[in-house]
């Protein structure tokens, strides 16, 4: 026969391990699976339109999150504009996309630069940051999509253009 300590002591070992077994099934599904596709998004472009991922269908795409205030994101935007160009003929397609900056800000820096691709932003760029593996929020972040809408590189940190050029030739 089990004393009653030894029986009290049982169950309180049975609800902390239900309770940490619960808490882990919940800490799952809590987030979402890495995704394997980009999702439908819209974003506002510096101008205020709404642009949307399908506009961009069956091109390879680039797209960076970045920021005016973060000196990797400036050093790569060079390299975006000269493969924009180089690459635009064979469907390559860059988006930017600018994480919390003012919309004016952004448009004086983007003539400034010259920039030749599309520049998206808004309140939902962080959003789409984090859904495609940005949970840090850290800057520059690009990820590479290839003409399917399958996420096929994912990169924290300034890349260099061999980097770029390596991720991008093989899906063009």
């Amino acid at each position: 026969m089990i004393k009653p300590a030894h029986f009290a002591l049982l169950i309180v070992l049975i609800i902390i391990s239900l309770i940490t077994l619960a808490g882990y099934f919940w800490q799952q599904n809590r987030f979402p699976k890495e995704l394997t596709h980009l999702p439908a998004f819209s974003l506002l472009d510096i101008e205020g339109n709404t642009r949307n991922r399908s506009e961009w269908e069956g091109k390879v795409l680039v797209i960076n999150f970045w920021a005016t205030w973060c000196p990797p994101c400036l050093k790569e935007i060079p390299i975006f504009i000269k493969l924009q160009e180089q690459y635009a003929a064979r469907d390559l397609q860059f988006l930017g996309v600018a994480i919390n900056d003012y919309r004016q800000t952004v448009q004086i820096f983007v003539q400034e630069q010259g920039i030749n691709y599309p520049i998206l932003g808004g309140e939902n760029a962080i959003y789409l940051a984090q859904s495609l593996g940005n949970n840090n929020a850290g800057l520059p972040f690009t990820v590479i999509i290839d003409r399917q809408n399958r996420i096929v590189s994912r990169h924290l940190g300034e890349m260099n253009e061999q980097e770029v050029n390596d991720a991008i030739l093989l899906l063009l």
